[in-house]
């Protein structure tokens, strides 16, 4: 198609000429000589203005092909603007592997802005992390003030357990421009990540005094809040994140039913630990604690029946919860009329509380009370307080 193209073009520069002869006898017009090689390009350019990529690609493959092979007589230096263009074609077309190939092989000082963003960024949409934090600090170095690549490798670079030097890329860029969401949602991670959660919760802060008030900043700021023991900014935090999420985020529903557990709000809690459990796959990890925090905030609402149950649940998660089988022991034995289950699980619980090689001291008291009542009950029925 795009010989035929290439010799109408021709033609036409043909007629042109044999028409400034006839109109002035005096004047002597020369013909427009057209390489191959730029008809391919121009036509490709017309092409990609159109947004019709897949059209463009096959002249601008044309043309690269031509010039490896040295098929046409033009100098070397014109084969990295050819690449550039390819590679744009590639970008546009998702071809990221493709568009790494090319420009990784083109000497920076050709590399536009834009090309050394699709290089970079070409390796962050294939998950290479350690080939955009190279690529993209090398943009950095040409570009310092492109937050998005400042984002973007601060990102990688706290993927990669080196949160420390993200903080480091984003806080130089910080410095001169507190105002970037996503070079602040970048540093925001990477302080939570590197464990400075003050310093998080306050980039967190930040960032929805800046309007950013998405799920994952309000669901990021609850969890900081948490980790340093702020359990009131974290319930203000997680539940209005929960409710951002439509009451789909198990996690979310996790943690904030733990939190409102610990600010003594069992029944709100317990509702959100319901959905937590409704939501999540069974996950072993998630579920023991799960039913750890729902087995006591029934205990605590004195609802000993449902809380026996629970932590009954808990022991399938983690059959080797010491403290678990005490629990439902004292629950049953003082609160329910079920003397004999009372003295099974006080039994399962000596069973595994004596192999402790270095018992604290809660562990030895419940040990030797459980001992006690074994000695001097008979278990008929259930003791009430």
């Amino acid at each position: 198609m795009y010989r035929v193209l290439i010799v109408v073009i021709l033609a036409l520069l043909t007629v042109l000429s044999a028409k400034g002869e006839v109109s002035s006898k005096k004047k002597v017009v020369e013909p427009v000589v057209v390489d191959t090689l730029t008809l391919l390009l121009q036509t490709g350019d017309s092409l990609m203005q159109q947004y019709n990529t897949f059209e463009a690609l096959k002249y601008y493959q044309q043309a690269f092909q031509d010039l490896k092979k040295g098929n046409l007589p033009i100098p070397t230096e014109r084969l990295f603007p050819v690449m550039l263009k390819l590679a744009d074609c590639y970008y546009k077309r998702a071809c990221y592997r493709e568009t790494a190939n090319l420009l990784k092989n083109v000497p920076e000082v050709y590399l536009t802005h834009e090309a050394f963003r699709q290089l970079a960024l070409s390796y962050q949409k294939q998950n290479e992390p350690q080939s955009l934090i190279y690529w993209g600090g090398r943009l950095l170095m040409h570009y310092p003030m492109d937050g998005e690549m400042v984002a973007a490798v601060t990102s990688a670079l706290t993927r990669t357990d080196q949160a420390w030097a993200g903080i480091d890329y984003a806080k130089d860029y910080f410095e001169k421009d507190s105002t970037n969401i996503l070079v602040n949602r970048a540093l925001a991670d990477a302080y939570f990540m590197d464990r400075q959660f003050d310093r998080s919760a306050a980039m967190y802060e930040r960032l929805l005094q800046q309007g950013d008030s998405t799920f994952n900043t309000l669901y990021s700021a609850g969890m900081c809040y948490a980790q340093i023991d702020s359990l009131e900014l974290a319930y203000q935090h997680l539940k209005p994140a929960f409710f951002l999420s439509q009451m789909q985020n198990a996690n979310c529903a996790y943690r904030l039913g733990v939190v409102c557990v610990d600010t003594d709000r069992l029944d709100e809690g317990l509702g959100y630990l319901d959905l937590a459990t409704q939501l999540l796959l069974p996950d072993t990890t998630i579920m023991k604690a799960i039913t750890l925090s729902r087995g006591e905030a029934h205990y605590l609402l004195g609802q000993y029946d449902k809380a026996v149950e629970v932590w009954k649940e808990h022991l399938k998660y983690n059959p080797n919860s010491i403290a678990t089988y005490y629990n439902i022991a004292s629950a049953t034995y003082y609160y329910l009329p079920d003397g004999k289950q009372a003295k099974a699980y006080f039994e399962k619980f000596l069973e595994l509380a004596r192999k402790e090689e270095n018992p604290n001291a809660q562990l030895t008291e419940m040990i030797q009370k459980a001992e006690m009542l074994l000695r001097t009950t008979n278990f008929a029925g259930g003791k009430r307080r």
